[in-house]
Protein backbone atom coordinates (compact mmCIF):
# COMPACT_ATOMS: atom_id res chain seq x y z
CA UNK A 1 0.00 0.00 0.00
CA UNK A 2 2.58 2.18 -0.30
CA UNK A 3 1.41 4.16 -2.72
CA UNK A 4 1.67 8.07 -1.88
CA UNK A 5 3.02 10.45 -3.67
CA UNK A 6 5.12 13.37 -2.27
CA UNK A 7 4.13 16.29 -2.95
CA UNK A 8 3.54 19.01 -0.08
CA UNK A 9 6.51 21.84 0.90
CA UNK A 10 7.92 19.62 3.47
CA UNK A 11 11.26 21.37 4.32
CA UNK A 12 12.48 18.69 6.60
CA UNK A 13 12.19 15.90 4.48
CA UNK A 14 13.60 17.76 1.50
CA UNK A 15 10.27 17.06 -0.41
CA UNK A 16 8.84 20.26 -2.34
CA UNK A 17 6.13 19.83 -5.31
CA UNK A 18 4.15 17.36 -6.91
CA UNK A 19 3.26 19.55 -10.30
CA UNK A 20 4.90 21.96 -12.07
CA UNK A 21 3.41 25.61 -12.06
CA UNK A 22 1.70 26.79 -15.13
CA UNK A 23 2.12 30.78 -15.41
CA UNK A 24 1.09 30.82 -19.41
CA UNK A 25 2.14 33.12 -21.94
CA UNK A 26 -1.19 34.76 -21.84
CA UNK A 27 -1.21 36.10 -18.87
CA UNK A 28 2.00 37.48 -19.26
CA UNK A 29 0.02 40.02 -22.58
CA UNK A 30 -2.64 40.42 -20.84
CA UNK A 31 -0.30 42.03 -17.75
CA UNK A 32 0.89 44.34 -20.66
CA UNK A 33 -2.57 45.05 -22.14
CA UNK A 34 -2.79 45.83 -18.13
CA UNK A 35 -0.22 48.42 -18.33
CA UNK A 36 -1.79 50.49 -21.56
CA UNK A 37 -4.92 50.99 -20.08
CA UNK A 38 -5.95 54.42 -19.20
CA UNK A 39 -6.32 54.97 -15.24
CA UNK A 40 -9.10 57.37 -15.09
CA UNK A 41 -12.75 57.38 -16.50
CA UNK A 42 -14.15 53.80 -18.01
CA UNK A 43 -10.25 52.70 -17.92
CA UNK A 44 -10.35 52.61 -14.02
CA UNK A 45 -12.97 50.37 -13.58
CA UNK A 46 -11.31 48.49 -15.68
CA UNK A 47 -8.79 48.90 -13.94
CA UNK A 48 -10.23 47.90 -10.77
CA UNK A 49 -11.73 44.37 -11.84
CA UNK A 50 -8.00 43.37 -13.24
CA UNK A 51 -6.95 44.82 -9.87
CA UNK A 52 -9.48 42.09 -8.08
CA UNK A 53 -8.89 39.37 -10.94
CA UNK A 54 -5.33 39.58 -9.90
CA UNK A 55 -5.38 39.41 -6.14
CA UNK A 56 -8.16 36.55 -6.79
CA UNK A 57 -5.19 34.83 -9.08
CA UNK A 58 -2.61 35.28 -6.08
CA UNK A 59 -4.85 34.27 -3.93
CA UNK A 60 -5.42 31.14 -5.43
CA UNK A 61 -1.59 30.43 -6.29
CA UNK A 62 -0.87 30.89 -2.31
CA UNK A 63 0.40 28.17 -1.15
CA UNK A 64 0.32 25.80 -4.05
CA UNK A 65 2.92 22.96 -4.55
CA UNK A 66 5.28 23.13 -7.08
CA UNK A 67 8.00 22.00 -9.05
CA UNK A 68 10.67 23.99 -10.32
CA UNK A 69 10.64 23.64 -14.06
CA UNK A 70 13.87 23.58 -15.60
CA UNK A 71 14.69 27.49 -16.78
CA UNK A 72 12.55 29.43 -14.27
CA UNK A 73 13.21 30.76 -11.20
CA UNK A 74 11.25 30.33 -8.17
CA UNK A 75 10.44 33.11 -6.08
CA UNK A 76 9.11 33.47 -2.56
CA UNK A 77 5.83 31.61 -1.48
CA UNK A 78 5.61 28.90 -4.47
CA UNK A 79 5.26 30.67 -7.65
CA UNK A 80 7.93 32.23 -10.11
CA UNK A 81 9.45 35.45 -11.00
CA UNK A 82 7.28 38.01 -12.62
CA UNK A 83 8.93 40.23 -15.25
CA UNK A 84 6.77 43.11 -15.07
CA UNK A 85 4.01 44.59 -12.38
CA UNK A 86 1.09 46.00 -13.59
CA UNK A 87 -0.11 49.44 -13.02
CA UNK A 88 -2.95 48.26 -11.25
CA UNK A 89 -0.78 46.62 -8.35
CA UNK A 90 1.28 49.69 -7.39
CA UNK A 91 0.56 51.25 -4.52
CA UNK A 92 0.22 55.25 -4.11
CA UNK A 93 2.98 57.16 -4.81
CA UNK A 94 4.83 53.78 -6.33
CA UNK A 95 6.66 55.29 -9.56
CA UNK A 96 5.51 53.42 -12.84
CA UNK A 97 6.44 50.20 -13.66
CA UNK A 98 9.42 50.15 -16.57
CA UNK A 99 8.20 49.13 -19.94
CA UNK A 100 7.61 45.54 -20.25
CA UNK A 101 11.11 43.39 -21.84
CA UNK A 102 10.78 42.42 -24.97
CA UNK A 103 9.54 38.36 -25.28
CA UNK A 104 12.91 37.17 -25.43
CA UNK A 105 14.01 39.29 -23.07
CA UNK A 106 11.46 37.88 -20.80
CA UNK A 107 12.52 34.73 -21.77
CA UNK A 108 16.19 34.97 -20.45
CA UNK A 109 14.96 36.97 -17.52
CA UNK A 110 12.82 33.59 -16.22
CA UNK A 111 15.81 31.39 -16.89
CA UNK A 112 17.23 30.54 -13.79
CA UNK A 113 20.73 28.65 -13.37
CA UNK A 114 19.49 25.69 -11.60
CA UNK A 115 20.34 23.35 -14.54
CA UNK A 116 24.35 23.74 -13.08
CA UNK A 117 22.68 21.30 -10.07
CA UNK A 118 23.02 18.28 -10.09
CA UNK A 119 20.26 15.84 -10.32
CA UNK A 120 19.83 12.88 -8.88
CA UNK A 121 16.96 9.89 -9.24
CA UNK A 122 16.01 7.29 -6.86
CA UNK A 123 13.58 4.37 -7.64
CA UNK A 124 11.85 2.12 -5.63
CA UNK A 125 9.63 -1.25 -7.28
CA UNK A 126 8.04 -2.83 -4.57
CA UNK A 127 5.55 -5.57 -4.05
CA UNK A 128 2.66 -2.97 -4.80
CA UNK A 129 3.78 -0.07 -6.06
CA UNK A 130 6.41 1.09 -8.46
CA UNK A 131 7.60 4.86 -7.65
CA UNK A 132 10.24 7.09 -8.33
CA UNK A 133 11.60 10.48 -7.57
CA UNK A 134 13.78 13.38 -9.42
CA UNK A 135 14.91 15.89 -7.10
CA UNK A 136 18.26 18.74 -6.85
CA UNK A 137 19.77 19.65 -3.96
CA UNK A 138 18.30 22.58 -1.33
CA UNK A 139 19.54 23.49 2.01
CA UNK A 140 22.05 20.77 3.48
CA UNK A 141 20.13 18.04 4.64
CA UNK A 142 17.23 18.88 2.15
CA UNK A 143 16.44 18.47 -1.48
CA UNK A 144 13.82 19.48 -3.74
CA UNK A 145 11.44 17.45 -5.72
CA UNK A 146 11.13 18.31 -8.90
CA UNK A 147 9.42 15.20 -10.77
CA UNK A 148 8.20 11.72 -9.42
CA UNK A 149 5.90 9.08 -10.53
CA UNK A 150 3.77 6.26 -8.60
CA UNK A 151 1.45 3.54 -9.39
CA UNK A 152 0.10 0.55 -8.07
CA UNK A 153 1.24 -2.22 -10.22
CA UNK A 154 0.95 -5.04 -7.58
CA UNK A 155 4.17 -7.09 -8.49
CA UNK A 156 3.48 -9.85 -5.96
CA UNK A 157 0.01 -10.41 -6.52
CA UNK A 158 -0.27 -14.26 -5.83
CA UNK A 159 3.59 -14.67 -5.51
CA UNK A 160 2.70 -16.24 -1.74
CA UNK A 161 1.13 -18.79 -3.29
CA UNK A 162 3.03 -19.34 -6.48
CA UNK A 163 6.78 -18.43 -5.59
CA UNK A 164 6.66 -16.40 -8.94
CA UNK A 165 5.66 -13.11 -10.58
CA UNK A 166 2.42 -14.01 -12.56
CA UNK A 167 2.70 -12.51 -16.13
CA UNK A 168 0.24 -9.68 -15.87
CA UNK A 169 1.63 -8.64 -12.81
CA UNK A 170 5.39 -8.19 -14.78
CA UNK A 171 3.40 -6.88 -17.93
CA UNK A 172 1.59 -4.08 -15.40
CA UNK A 173 5.22 -3.50 -13.64
CA UNK A 174 7.17 -2.86 -17.30
CA UNK A 175 4.76 -0.82 -18.38
CA UNK A 176 5.00 2.02 -15.31
CA UNK A 177 8.86 1.33 -15.58
CA UNK A 178 8.70 2.44 -19.09
CA UNK A 179 7.27 5.53 -17.78
CA UNK A 180 9.96 6.16 -15.53
CA UNK A 181 12.72 5.41 -18.21
CA UNK A 182 10.98 7.80 -20.18
CA UNK A 183 11.23 10.83 -17.40
CA UNK A 184 14.93 9.23 -16.96
CA UNK A 185 15.83 9.67 -20.33
CA UNK A 186 14.60 13.65 -20.74
CA UNK A 187 17.04 14.73 -17.48
CA UNK A 188 20.77 14.87 -17.40
CA UNK A 189 20.90 12.78 -14.12
CA UNK A 190 23.94 13.06 -12.29
CA UNK A 191 23.19 9.94 -10.12
CA UNK A 192 20.36 7.54 -9.56
CA UNK A 193 19.44 4.07 -7.62
CA UNK A 194 17.36 2.33 -8.57
CA UNK A 195 15.98 -0.76 -6.59
CA UNK A 196 13.74 -4.06 -6.22
CA UNK A 197 12.85 -5.27 -3.08
CA UNK A 198 10.92 -8.40 -1.63
CA UNK A 199 8.93 -9.81 -4.37
CA UNK A 200 12.03 -9.53 -6.78
CA UNK A 201 14.10 -11.00 -3.95
CA UNK A 202 11.92 -13.86 -3.02
CA UNK A 203 10.23 -14.94 -6.56
CA UNK A 204 11.77 -17.94 -8.44
CA UNK A 205 11.98 -16.24 -11.75
CA UNK A 206 12.74 -12.45 -10.02
CA UNK A 207 16.50 -12.10 -12.00
CA UNK A 208 14.92 -13.00 -14.83
CA UNK A 209 12.26 -10.39 -14.58
CA UNK A 210 15.30 -7.75 -13.56
CA UNK A 211 16.61 -9.03 -17.04
CA UNK A 212 13.22 -8.56 -18.79
CA UNK A 213 13.33 -4.98 -17.17
CA UNK A 214 16.59 -3.96 -18.66
CA UNK A 215 15.69 -5.21 -22.18
CA UNK A 216 12.42 -3.81 -22.71
CA UNK A 217 12.40 -0.52 -19.99
CA UNK A 218 16.17 0.16 -20.24
CA UNK A 219 16.80 0.13 -16.68
CA UNK A 220 19.07 -1.88 -14.61
CA UNK A 221 17.41 -2.50 -11.49
CA UNK A 222 18.96 -3.61 -8.24
CA UNK A 223 17.39 -6.24 -6.15
CA UNK A 224 18.81 -4.94 -2.68
CA UNK A 225 18.98 -7.06 0.47
CA UNK A 226 16.52 -6.74 3.82
CA UNK A 227 19.21 -4.57 5.37
CA UNK A 228 19.87 -2.09 3.26
CA UNK A 229 15.59 -1.78 2.66
CA UNK A 230 15.53 -1.30 6.59
CA UNK A 231 18.61 1.46 6.72
CA UNK A 232 16.98 3.44 3.03
CA UNK A 233 13.49 3.70 5.56
CA UNK A 234 15.93 4.90 8.51
CA UNK A 235 17.64 7.37 6.23
CA UNK A 236 14.38 8.77 4.65
CA UNK A 237 12.44 9.52 7.81
CA UNK A 238 15.52 10.81 9.68
CA UNK A 239 14.36 14.60 9.82
CA UNK A 240 11.14 12.95 11.62
CA UNK A 241 12.56 12.26 14.65
CA UNK A 242 13.31 15.46 16.86
CA UNK A 243 16.20 16.06 19.24
CA UNK A 244 14.90 15.43 22.20
CA UNK A 245 13.99 11.99 21.36
CA UNK A 246 15.84 9.04 22.96
CA UNK A 247 14.48 6.33 21.25
CA UNK A 248 12.26 5.04 18.41
CA UNK A 249 11.19 1.79 16.61
CA UNK A 250 10.99 2.46 12.81
CA UNK A 251 8.60 0.47 10.97
CA UNK A 252 8.11 -0.11 7.17
CA UNK A 253 4.98 -2.03 6.50
CA UNK A 254 5.47 -3.14 2.52
CA UNK A 255 3.70 -5.35 0.27
CA UNK A 256 5.54 -8.64 0.68
CA UNK A 257 8.05 -7.78 3.77
CA UNK A 258 7.61 -5.30 7.23
CA UNK A 259 10.66 -3.84 7.76
CA UNK A 260 11.23 -2.44 11.60
CA UNK A 261 14.29 -0.65 13.33
CA UNK A 262 15.24 0.48 17.07
CA UNK A 263 17.08 3.28 16.77
CA UNK A 264 18.75 4.82 19.89
CA UNK A 265 19.81 8.49 20.16
CA UNK A 266 19.91 8.38 24.09
CA UNK A 267 23.56 8.93 24.29
CA UNK A 268 24.41 10.93 21.03
CA UNK A 269 23.39 12.28 17.92
CA UNK A 270 25.14 11.87 14.34
CA UNK A 271 23.77 13.24 11.05
CA UNK A 272 23.30 10.35 9.72
CA UNK A 273 20.25 8.34 11.77
CA UNK A 274 20.83 5.15 10.26
CA UNK A 275 24.53 5.18 12.12
CA UNK A 276 22.13 4.71 15.45
CA UNK A 277 20.12 1.27 14.49
CA UNK A 278 20.64 -0.82 17.05
CA UNK A 279 18.52 -3.87 15.75
CA UNK A 280 16.39 -4.61 13.27
CA UNK A 281 14.56 -7.49 11.42
CA UNK A 282 12.73 -7.44 8.50
CA UNK A 283 9.28 -9.65 8.49
CA UNK A 284 8.47 -11.91 5.10
CA UNK A 285 4.85 -10.57 5.32
CA UNK A 286 3.13 -7.54 4.33
CA UNK A 287 -0.26 -6.08 3.30
CA UNK A 288 -0.49 -8.43 0.04
CA UNK A 289 1.22 -11.16 0.73
CA UNK A 290 -0.91 -11.22 4.47
CA UNK A 291 -4.60 -10.59 2.51
CA UNK A 292 -4.01 -13.31 0.02
CA UNK A 293 -3.36 -15.95 2.90
CA UNK A 294 -6.25 -14.39 5.00
CA UNK A 295 -8.17 -12.66 2.90
CA UNK A 296 -8.79 -9.25 2.83
CA UNK A 297 -12.63 -8.07 1.37
CA UNK A 298 -14.41 -9.78 4.01
CA UNK A 299 -12.29 -9.23 7.15
CA UNK A 300 -13.95 -10.92 10.13
CA UNK A 301 -12.97 -9.95 13.77
CA UNK A 302 -11.73 -13.90 14.31
CA UNK A 303 -9.61 -13.13 10.68
CA UNK A 304 -8.50 -9.88 11.60
CA UNK A 305 -7.01 -11.08 15.23
CA UNK A 306 -5.78 -14.48 13.16
CA UNK A 307 -3.78 -12.08 11.38
CA UNK A 308 -2.32 -9.99 14.46
CA UNK A 309 -1.36 -13.67 15.56
CA UNK A 310 0.98 -14.23 12.89
CA UNK A 311 2.29 -11.19 12.59
CA UNK A 312 2.90 -11.16 16.82
CA UNK A 313 4.42 -14.90 16.38
CA UNK A 314 6.60 -13.72 13.66
CA UNK A 315 7.95 -11.06 16.06
CA UNK A 316 8.42 -13.27 19.51
CA UNK A 317 11.21 -14.69 17.64
CA UNK A 318 12.95 -11.58 17.05
CA UNK A 319 15.57 -11.65 19.56
CA UNK A 320 16.85 -8.00 19.36
CA UNK A 321 13.25 -6.92 19.92
CA UNK A 322 14.40 -5.66 23.59
CA UNK A 323 17.51 -3.75 22.56
CA UNK A 324 15.29 -0.20 23.58
CA UNK A 325 13.37 -1.43 26.58
CA UNK A 326 15.35 1.44 28.96
CA UNK A 327 13.55 4.08 26.95
CA UNK A 328 10.31 1.81 25.57
CA UNK A 329 8.53 3.50 29.24
CA UNK A 330 10.01 6.69 28.97
CA UNK A 331 8.37 10.58 27.59
CA UNK A 332 11.06 10.78 25.09
CA UNK A 333 10.16 7.12 22.96
CA UNK A 334 7.80 6.78 20.18
CA UNK A 335 6.74 4.72 17.18
CA UNK A 336 7.60 6.39 13.53
CA UNK A 337 5.68 4.69 10.66
CA UNK A 338 6.04 5.16 6.93
CA UNK A 339 3.88 3.03 4.97
CA UNK A 340 0.30 3.04 3.31
CA UNK A 341 -1.18 1.66 6.39
CA UNK A 342 -0.34 4.29 8.59
CA UNK A 343 -0.48 7.33 5.84
CA UNK A 344 -4.06 5.68 5.35
CA UNK A 345 -5.30 5.93 8.78
CA UNK A 346 -4.26 9.26 9.46
CA UNK A 347 -6.57 10.91 6.60
CA UNK A 348 -9.00 8.67 7.84
CA UNK A 349 -8.34 10.17 11.49
CA UNK A 350 -8.21 13.81 9.83
CA UNK A 351 -11.34 13.04 7.90
CA UNK A 352 -9.90 14.26 4.53
CA UNK A 353 -11.80 14.58 1.71
CA UNK A 354 -8.91 13.70 -0.37
CA UNK A 355 -5.67 12.99 0.97
CA UNK A 356 -3.20 15.41 1.23
CA UNK A 357 0.55 14.65 2.15
CA UNK A 358 0.73 18.19 3.53
CA UNK A 359 -1.60 17.25 6.35
CA UNK A 360 -0.58 13.83 6.89
CA UNK A 361 3.94 13.54 6.80
CA UNK A 362 4.88 14.01 10.35
CA UNK A 363 1.29 13.87 12.00
CA UNK A 364 1.55 12.68 15.50
CA UNK A 365 -1.39 10.19 16.62
CA UNK A 366 -2.00 9.60 20.12
CA UNK A 367 -2.66 5.93 21.07
CA UNK A 368 -6.59 6.31 21.52
CA UNK A 369 -6.70 8.10 18.26
CA UNK A 370 -4.66 5.09 16.63
CA UNK A 371 -7.25 2.53 18.51
CA UNK A 372 -10.26 4.61 17.44
CA UNK A 373 -9.28 4.58 13.75
CA UNK A 374 -8.72 0.71 13.52
CA UNK A 375 -12.05 -0.18 15.60
CA UNK A 376 -13.35 2.23 12.55
CA UNK A 377 -12.09 0.53 9.57
CA UNK A 378 -12.43 -2.78 11.01
CA UNK A 379 -16.10 -1.98 11.35
CA UNK A 380 -16.63 -1.01 7.65
CA UNK A 381 -17.60 -3.62 5.26
CA UNK A 382 -15.45 -3.78 1.82
CA UNK A 383 -17.65 -1.19 -0.04
CA UNK A 384 -17.09 1.41 2.98
CA UNK A 385 -13.66 1.02 2.73
CA UNK A 386 -13.53 1.65 -0.80
CA UNK A 387 -15.85 4.70 -0.60
CA UNK A 388 -13.19 6.34 2.04
CA UNK A 389 -11.67 8.66 0.15
CA UNK A 390 -8.36 7.80 2.03
CA UNK A 391 -8.74 3.97 1.15
CA UNK A 392 -10.55 3.55 -2.34
CA UNK A 393 -10.83 0.79 -4.51
CA UNK A 394 -6.52 0.13 -4.91
CA UNK A 395 -6.24 -0.56 -0.78
CA UNK A 396 -9.99 -1.84 0.47
CA UNK A 397 -8.53 -5.20 0.47
CA UNK A 398 -5.09 -4.17 2.02
CA UNK A 399 -5.74 -2.10 4.71
CA UNK A 400 -7.45 -4.04 7.43
CA UNK A 401 -4.03 -6.60 6.67
CA UNK A 402 -1.63 -3.24 7.37
CA UNK A 403 -3.99 -2.77 10.38
CA UNK A 404 -2.72 -5.91 11.79
CA UNK A 405 0.68 -5.67 11.39
CA UNK A 406 0.73 -2.64 12.76
CA UNK A 407 -1.33 -4.06 16.07
CA UNK A 408 1.49 -6.92 16.66
CA UNK A 409 3.81 -3.90 16.54
CA UNK A 410 2.28 -1.56 19.02
CA UNK A 411 1.81 -4.84 21.46
CA UNK A 412 5.62 -5.47 21.36
CA UNK A 413 6.52 -1.52 21.95
CA UNK A 414 3.65 0.06 23.30
CA UNK A 415 3.82 4.11 23.33
CA UNK A 416 1.04 6.94 23.36
CA UNK A 417 2.64 8.07 20.50
CA UNK A 418 3.15 7.34 16.75
CA UNK A 419 4.28 9.68 13.73
CA UNK A 420 3.25 9.34 10.39
CA UNK A 421 5.78 9.63 7.99
CA UNK A 422 4.75 9.87 4.25
CA UNK A 423 8.25 9.17 2.96
CA UNK A 424 10.95 6.06 2.70
CA UNK A 425 13.15 4.34 0.66
CA UNK A 426 13.10 7.02 -2.09
CA UNK A 427 13.78 9.98 0.18
CA UNK A 428 16.40 7.64 1.81
CA UNK A 429 18.35 6.91 -1.02
CA UNK A 430 18.44 10.57 -2.63
CA UNK A 431 19.68 11.80 1.02
CA UNK A 432 22.38 9.22 0.71
CA UNK A 433 23.34 9.81 -3.16
CA UNK A 434 23.47 13.10 -2.70
CA UNK A 435 25.38 12.87 0.69
CA UNK A 436 28.01 10.72 -0.80
CA UNK A 437 28.64 13.21 -3.53
CA UNK A 438 29.45 15.68 -0.95
CA UNK A 439 26.57 18.41 -2.69
CA UNK A 440 25.65 19.88 1.42
CA UNK A 441 29.47 20.32 1.94
CA UNK A 442 29.45 23.32 -1.17
CA UNK A 443 27.97 26.52 -1.09
CA UNK A 444 24.64 26.96 -3.20
CA UNK A 445 23.02 30.14 -3.34
CA UNK A 446 20.53 30.90 -6.01
CA UNK A 447 20.83 28.07 -7.59
CA UNK A 448 24.88 28.43 -8.64
CA UNK A 449 27.91 26.73 -7.46
CA UNK A 450 30.05 29.08 -5.50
Amino acid sequence: MKDREPGADASDAGVSGDGPSRHSAGRSQKGRQAAARPVNGHGQGDAAQHKTKTRKRRKRRRGRKVFARDGVQPVAGGGQAETAIPPTQLKPNMPPAKPAPKPEQAEQARRMPTSELPVFAALDLGTNNCRLLVAVPGRPGQFRVIDAFSRIVRLGEGLSASGRLGQPAMDRAVEALKVCSDKLRNRKIRKARLIATEACRTAANGAEFIDRVEREAGLKLEIIDRQTEARLAVSGCGSLVERDTDGVVLFDIGGGSSEIALIDVSRHRSPRLANHIVSWTSLPVGVVSLAERFGGRTVTREIFAAMVEDVATRLRSFDGRDRLSHVVSGPKFHLLGTSGTVTTLAGVHLELDRYDRRRVDGLWMDGLSVDRMVEKVLGWDFQQRVANPCIGADRADLVLAGCAILEAIRAVWPSERLRVADRGLREGILSELMADDGVWRRNWRNGQQR
